[in-house]
């Protein structure tokens, strides 16, 4: 789960760590209203949104009027913000922050991201701050100081104190920054964090340290855990029909193509994706219903996926290794009858019972005519491609 940067400023506050004060404004009308109340000569304004390139989109504004803050507020409330993580279509703008400007002598960068191919957490520092830590890792590498914490001690204040150091800071800046590092790495583990980083943390010109940007990404496995957040969550930016997917316990990504894939594993999602485009078709999406699919799930399963009108077909590839394949076809016969195929779907099914269900399928073309079955995922992907383009 992402939460936006207002919301990690705030969770960051209270964690101890210094952060600037800041506003949220909905309309032109209250960022004029909050420059005013604010009483700053230079003040500003940012768009939130979950996408990095603000800045180079003209969506962090520096403002040093109440009618510059309408202006700037006005255009980003008014267009979509498109930069090279929204995509073309970019995305609409529904929330601005707007904050004191500070006066920064040196940008930094620190962060803990859940590293699987170290079983653990990793802690990132550098002293270049400001950009994509991406773009630091491929142009200059040995910029980043990594460290992986200790699961069950955490991090200790000795390594908090020599990545401040290898950061290039000493004295009282060191000794800050040591601490907002392991204050950022209990609150990482409290909040069942999968992403936690402030970019930048900065220097100013008064000498203070402060957090003035953050990224906060959470476990959603660990959400029940945590109320508070799960306040929090904004779907505008999520496409409607994974917020109506994940609200049945389905896992649903959109993709670019016109053949809908229903699978039940991640695995078997990439497999299935990858034969699609072998035989020259190109994915709409993906739909896993897990270990065990009954008539619901795969009843909405098939209604999330002809929602989307570019879909000229469906591939159901099911193990049936929990549940048995004839209840499988059992649950997608029922679900062609109550939805409606309204394009070409063909099922590959493998598992406990596999032959008991394809006649069952067979059986059904009487009913479900643009139902076929295949026998093995080759099969299928020829088939559905070759549907799918008639």
């Amino acid at each position: 789960m992402k939460i936006h940067e207002y919301q990690a400023r705030e969770l960051l506050s209270k964690a101890g760590i210094p952060v600037p004060p800041a506003g949220v404004v909905e309309t032109a009308d209250a960022a004029r209203d909050a420059f005013i109340r604010n009483g700053l000569p230079v003040q500003v304004i940012k768009a939130q949104v979950f996408a990095g390139g603000r800045g180079k989109a003209g969506f962090v504004k520096l403002v040093k009027s109440a009618d510059e803050a309408y202006q700037a507020a006005h255009f980003m409330l008014n267009n979509r913000m498109i930069s090279v993580q929204t995509g073309p279509e970019g995305i609409a703008v529904k929330k601005l922050l707007i904050a004191a400007a500070v006066d920064i002598a040196h940008e930094y960068y620190v962060g803990l991201v859940l590293d699987r191919a170290k079983s653990g957490v990793t802690v990132m520092a550098s002293a270049e701050g400001g950009v994509e830590i991406e773009t630091v890792a491929e142009k200059n590498p040995e910029a980043i100081i990594r460290r992986t914490m200790h699961p069950t001690i955490g991090l200790m204040p000795f390594e908090a104190r020599n990545i401040a150091l290898g950061m290039g800071l000493t004295g009282k800046q060191a000794a800050v920054t040591a601490d907002v590092l392991l204050k950022l790495s209990r609150f990482f583990v409290q909040y069942d964090c999968s992403i936690a980083e402030i970019n930048p943390l900065v220097l100013t010109k008064t000498g203070e340290i402060m957090a003035i940007d953050a990224k906060l990404n959470f476990d959603d496995n660990a959400m029940f855990r945590h109320p508070d957040l799960q306040a929090m969550k904004d779907d505008t930016e999520t496409d409607p029909l994974e917020v109506r997917a994940a609200a049945a316990n389905l896992n649903y990504i959109k993709l670019d193509g016109d053949i809908a894939c229903l699978v039940n594993g991640a695995g078997l999602a990439m497999s299935t994706m990858d034969v699609i485009g072998l035989h020259g078709g190109k994915p709409a999406n993906f739909l896993d219903v897990g270990g065990g699919v009954k008539k619901e799930g795969a009843i909405e399963a098939f209604r999330i996926l002809l929602s989307d009108k570019k879909v000229r077909g469906i591939l159901v590839n099911i193990f049936g290794g929990i549940a048995r394949c004839d209840l499988i076809a059992e649950a997608l016969i029922q679900a062609g009858k109550e939805v409606g195929f309204r394009v070409p779907v063909v099922v590959r099914l493998e598992g406990t019972n596999v032959e008991k269900a394809r006649e069952m399928l067979a059986a059904a073309r009487g009913d479900l005519p643009t139902l076929q079955s295949a026998t093995d995922l080759n099969d299928a992907a020829r088939k559905i491609v070759a549907a799918a383009a008639a």
